[in-house]
């Protein structure tokens, strides 16, 4: 369980500050949040199904967020605040519980390198064991925790949170209010080979492009975006992509898009906006996804997804075509044992 924390608000305060309907006492104080199986006296809730809603009675939580659909009651001593999404809400009520966040003071941490030539907006913070190279910019705000490493005449937006870890190569642009979690890389070479003329090795593609990050770009720990071997490879404003993936050299990435945990992107694809990416997904070099579609997790896409269609499988393909194969495929066993009990029909 959740250790509460010392802040806590009433039932009417939650209630008015996520703009739901009150069921119960406008009274009861809150101090923390956990599911609805592990949630003690003082916390909060969430229900989103009626599944969640069956076991509310067996619940120990004061109060619970509920899907306003959900035909359910708070209980004695106990209050339902109804919203249209529970998801969203309970967003704004964690943050009011969060704490917050471990931060380096202002300024320059005595252990960091910062060259000489590097540009430092207002109020900017610097951990300790970090470097900053030569003509590199970070605007106002920015947070640059312990041991990250930002290469020679990158910019680094107004806002951003760079966590430990992050490594920022030359000549890459990173947007206003990004946040990269640890151990991002930003700027690597691409993975490009070609045999030799002797046959006998590999000749190394120079990759001479850059990385370039819209504004409010969220990268998750340990995920990998490439530099273009020309030009840019380019991820849109608002875009969210989770731990571990990896983006190829010169892929173009729109706004608004989300790539789920170690989903991988080979070189030159193209994500339009608002287009959603399943985990562990994997797209073929130069495919296209279009704006609104989704490619559910663990597919293999290996052609262009037209803009809102929904694909899956491996190789990938419409849904509903993938759908009718499947189905048809868990009647091929009794199919073939009719088969071959059916009498020799030659």
């Amino acid at each position: 369980m959740n250790v509460p924390t010392t802040t806590t608000y009433t039932t009417g305060e939650i209630c008015q500050h996520v703009g739901g309907e009150l069921v119960g006492s406008p009274d009861l104080r809150i101090g923390g949040v956990d599911s609805v199986d592990r949630a003690g006296v003082g916390q909060m809730t969430l229900i989103v199904s009626t599944e969640f809603a069956r076991a509310w009675p067996s619940c120990n939580a004061g109060a619970a967020l509920v899907k306003r659909d959900i035909d359910l009651e708070p209980g004695e001593g106990r209050t339902l605040i109804r919203v249209e999404n529970p998801d969203l809400a309970m967003a704004a009520v964690l943050e009011l519980f969060a704490p917050p966040l471990p931060t380096p003071a202002p300024g320059v941490d005595p252990t960091a390198t910062v060259a000489t030539d590097a540009v430092l907006g207002d109020s900017v913070a610097i951990g300790a064991g970090s470097v900053i190279g030569p003509r590199v910019s970070i605007g106002a705000g920015s947070i640059i925790h312990p041991n990250v490493t930002i290469l020679d005449d990158s910019t680094i937006g107004a806002g951003c949170t760079l966590w430990p870890g992050v490594v920022i190569r030359e000549r890459c642009e990173i947007g206003d209010d990004c946040i990269l979690h640890p151990n991002v890389v930003i700027g690597s070479d691409g993975f490009g080979y070609r045999p030799a003329p002797d046959g006998m090795s590999l000749v190394k593609i120079p990759h001479i492009g850059t990385v370039r990050l819209g504004r409010a770009v969220e990268l998750g720990s340990g995920t990998c975006v490439d530099r273009g071997k020309f030009s840019q490879t380019v991820i849109g404003d608002g875009t969210k992509i989770d731990n571990l993936c990896q983006i190829g050299h010169n892929c173009r990435i729109g706004r608004c898009v989300i790539i789920a945990g170690m989903a991988a992107l080979g070189g030159s694809v193209v994500i339009e906006d608002g287009a959603q990416i399943g985990g562990h997904a994997v797209i073929k070099e130069h495919c296209k996804v279009g704006a609104g579609a989704q490619l559910a997790g663990s597919s293999g896409l290996m052609h262009d997804i037209p803009p809102g269609e929904q694909w899956f499988g491996t190789p990938a393909r419409k849904a509903t075509t993938a759908f009718r194969e499947f189905a048809a495929l868990r009647k091929l066993p009794d199919a073939l044992r009719e088969k071959t009990l059916r009498p020799d029909d030659s």
